[in-house]
């Protein structure tokens, strides 16, 4: 069987979203935040990810709290919103149209995401092109000021 592209992860979770009840898992509830658990579809995110616009930026975990208050739900899983983000710019890279600014989502506290396509190098030439400042604290890397250009969401994103 071959390998599912980027572009078909993106729109085949059929089953997203939903929101899963923690309740019977006490450790997930303290650790996470709540009781109830968004894992929202891929192309939520795409869509988030797509609207960023240049000079601003969006960390994953704004994302993710944005999503889960759109769904009336108290967390979105920190695990699938790490591989769904990763998907989002792999696929943006697999077409020639209707690519997004992946680049400009950045993981927590500003830190660039070494998993997007070309690594720290690429997303950190791409932020600098746009007049961003990277700084390097010991193996990371991360948008100097990164919380005065951040998009803001609200219920039109």
């Amino acid at each position: 069987m071959a390998k599912k592209s980027y572009n078909e992860k993106l729109v085949t979770a059929s089953d997203l979203p939903k929101i899963e009840d923690l309740s019977e898992k006490p450790d997930a509830i303290k650790r996470l935040g709540g009781r109830h658990m968004l894992i929202a579809a891929p192309l939520q995110y795409n869509g988030i990810m797509a609207k960023v616009p240049e000079g601003k930026v969006i960390t994953t975990d704004r994302i993710r709290a944005h999503l889960a208050h759109a769904a009336g739900a108290d967390v979105t899983c920190p695990l699938t919103a790490g591989i769904f983000v990763n998907i989002c710019a792999h696929a943006s890279e697999e077409r020639q149209t209707d690519k997004i600014p992946y680049w400009r989502t950045l993981k927590t506290k500003g830190e660039l995401n070494p998993k997007y396509p070309g690594g720290i190098e690429s997303q950190k030439l791409l932020l600098e092109g746009e007049g961003h400042i990277i700084i390097q604290k010991g193996s990371k890397y991360f948008v100097k000021d990164y919380e005065n250009a951040l998009m803001e969401l609200n219920s039109s994103n």
